[in-house]
């Protein structure tokens, strides 16, 4: 039997489709009812209401003991997806404690049960810093610790620390290092807000640059990385490297909706990023650009595909084409 942690979320509930398709015997983790619904919703998108009936569905959590137990009865492969992810300063400790302390008890339930295999959802985030000499980011880029680096980026690299622990502890594991993940059905969340924000009007851009996957390229790819003999690896899995002002131009096209027009600078985003640290502290409001977020968005950080290319010899959708379609949906 499969586990799937996060499996109410944009990359969890697209695995549990994938898995679905492929006639797995699944078990997934919810924390509420309500996040259910979504990922049943998200079935019914994709007209294959009667295999999310297949689901064995257990209410846990990643940092309650007690309830994994049960979660992990019978278990032989798992799906780690399940994180938190905000890069607001204010949410560091729970970050941390979320996305490290919860790998680490999904990591020793695994080595306590005899799991075959694990699969972890990482980032790009947690990938290395270029040197002065380099100018594509790997998966050999070296984690340069005085560099900025946001609570989440920290906490995913710390969550990959406990997968290696458990690879040398007799588990065999692989991660992926999505770049950002372009998907239907969560328009409230992650890449699902860029959709709404520029449907509603969004007026300015940025000319940094990421890397974007479809979300039906990465759960294809982890799934084809767990039915391989490849293990204690780790891979970057994005399609293509897009500046930010293209990606919210190919979603206003998708749309049919105005183009964002005003460049919002590197010294607007700090000056912003400075006015909402002041907003946040004087009226204790949830925090909307901090520091590093504000320098990601004008970052050209260059991204390598070739590893996971090579190794499954697959070919990636094109980004725009993929946004047309599941706005079509």
């Amino acid at each position: 039997m499969v586990l799937v942690t996060g499996g109410t979320g944009l990359v969890g509930a697209h695995l549990l489709i994938h898995l679905a398709d492929k006639r797995e015997e699944i078990r997934a983790i919810y924390r509420n009812e309500e996040n259910v619904q979504k990922t049943k919703s998200l079935f019914s998108l994709y007209k294959k209401d009667a295999l999310f009936e297949t689901i064995q569905w257990v209410e846990a959590d990643i940092l309650d003991i007690p309830c994994l137990e049960k979660a992990f009865e019978g278990i032989d492969e798992v799906y780690h997806c399940a994180a938190m992810i905000s890069f607001d300063p204010n949410d560091e400790d729970l970050i941390r404690k979320t996305n490290i302390e919860g790998t680490a008890n999904i990591v020793n339930f695994c080595l306590n049960n005899n799991v075959h295999k694990l699969c972890h959802v990482s980032s790009i985030a947690a990938l290395g810093d270029l040197a002065a000499h380099e100018t594509i980011i790997t998966e050999e880029t070296e984690w340069n610790p005085e560099k900025l680096h946001s609570d989440y980026a920290i906490s995913k690299y710390g969550a990959e620390m406990e997968i290696w622990r458990g690879q040398q502890e007799g588990l065999n594991v692989v991660i992926v290092n999505p770049g950002v993940i372009i998907g239907p059905g969560f328009w409230d969340q992650g890449s699902g807000e860029l959709f709404t924000k520029v449907k509603n009007g969004l007026p300015f851009y940025t000319k940094g640059s990421t890397g974007f996957v479809a979300v039906a390229d990465l759960v294809a790819i982890m799934y084809q990385l767990m039915k391989s003999t490849i293990a204690g690896e780790r891979f970057t899995v994005i399609a293509q490297n897009i500046v930010f002002h293209d990606f919210l131009n190919s979603i206003a096209d998708a749309l049919k909706v105005k183009r964002p027009s005003y460049h919002a600078t590197p010294f607007m985003i700090n000056t912003l990023s400075k006015l909402d640290w002041f907003y946040s502290t004087v009226f204790r409001q949830k925090r909307q650009l901090s520091k590093s977020s504000a320098k990601s968005s004008y970052t050209t950080d260059l991204y390598s595909n070739e590893k996971i290319k090579n190794a499954l010899n697959i070919t990636f959708q094109d980004v725009p084409d993929y946004i047309k379609r599941i706005t079509a949906l």
